[in-house]
């Protein structure tokens, strides 16, 4: 099976180095052809885990997106959700019939609080049983440096799930499978957001106790989401929301120091402005985006996510950081 990945940050490169270890032949589609230049003369990303080098003959790169969807049999998603839409728009209605596509994307699409599986069906009509999701607990810094990962693989189709899922398998990294490809999206959108809070507790100097609090709530507040969507979306099943794909990236992404989220909000925790905070980082904090998503979201739901709403309000209505945190003390569990 050959693989096409739009994206050339360091999520889609973990992800690239992964499948050419396991010699899978890659189309790598680049919006920055200097960058794209430098890596196929010098084996490396030249912006992103720099010191992962790559077998290149496993490697076609261009600059062209129609390229590299026409040549690969799935198209892997790992690009921001902010810049997805934008860098998909030069694809033909029809670009993606009969492709398998894999979303590695840990984001809400902002400009319609859409998720990336429903974007797939309503623009291109890519029926969700062609639609899988690549997410779990699992840093690219990490996973470059050969440091054990586990990934969940979400998919309607097992079989087909399963083969996928095998691609990427190496002794550094273990799969798993779940069928929950709406709610892993919803689960990843989340736990940015809860890790911005975190981030903001870490900068305004609460402690651990008071974080592991924040986060044990954060995570009742995300099963308690989780099951509200799935009963108004009419979902099938209801998952074990402790395992590594809910939990476990909860908990890497509130705690883990290659969480940028974290980072960001530790910096507005500290009194930075958002813009501030956004150039320091110079990176994509997905829980920004996702936080007023969610929010907007949550006006048909009617779900009880006080931190959600809390982060939502520090980030986009101005409310200082300490007065949100405040509030929120009482409220904890």
């Amino acid at each position: 099976m050959k693989i096409g990945i739009i994206g050339s940050g360091s999520w889609a490169t973990a992800l690239a180095k992964l499948l050419t270890d396991n010699q899978v032949e890659i189309y790598w589609w680049f919006r920055n052809t200097p960058a794209m230049e430098h890596f196929q003369q010098r084996g490396h990303n030249p912006t992103y885990l720099s010191k992962s080098f790559f077998d290149l003959s496993r490697i076609t790169f261009s600059d062209s997106l129609p390229f590299v969807v026409e040549n690969a049999d799935a198209v892997l998603l790992a690009t921001p959700s902010a810049y997805l839409q934008q860098a998909l728009e030069v694809l033909p209605q029809d670009a993606l019939k009969g492709k398998l596509i894999v979303s590695a994307v840990k984001g809400i699409l902002p400009e319609r609080t859409e998720l990336i599986s429903d974007y797939l069906q309503r623009v291109f009509n890519i029926p969700l049983e062609r639609i899988y999701t690549i997410l779990g607990p699992c840093h690219a810094e990490e996973v470059a440096s050969e440091k054990l990962s586990y990934l969940t693989f979400s998919g309607v189709e097992t079989d087909t799930c399963a083969s996928l899922a095998s691609l990427f398998q190496t002794p550094y990294l273990n799969t798993r499978i779940n069928h929950d490809v709406i709610g892993v999206q919803y689960a990843a959108v989340m736990k940015n957001i809860y890790a911005l809070g975190a981030g903001i507790a870490h900068g305004l100097d609460y402690g651990d106790n008071f974080l592991s609090v924040f986060i044990a709530n954060a995570a009742s507040e995300m099963e308690a989401f989780l099951k509200n969507i799935t009963a108004c979306r009419h979902l099938p099943e209801t998952p074990n929301y402790a395992s590594s794909v809910y939990f476990g990236d909860l908990l890497v992404t509130c705690y883990s120091l290659y969480s940028r989220n974290r980072m960001f909000g530790t910096m507005i925790g500290k009194g930075y402005s958002v813009k501030a905070a956004q150039l320091e980082l110079g990176m994509v904090a997905e829980g920004y985006n996702a936080s007023k998503c969610i929010f907007d979201l949550n006006k048909q739901l009617g779900a009880t996510i006080p931190i959600a709403v809390a982060v939502y309000r520090i980030l986009w209505e101005g409310l200082a950081a300490g007065d949100g945190f405040l509030a929120l003390e009482e409220l904890l569990q």
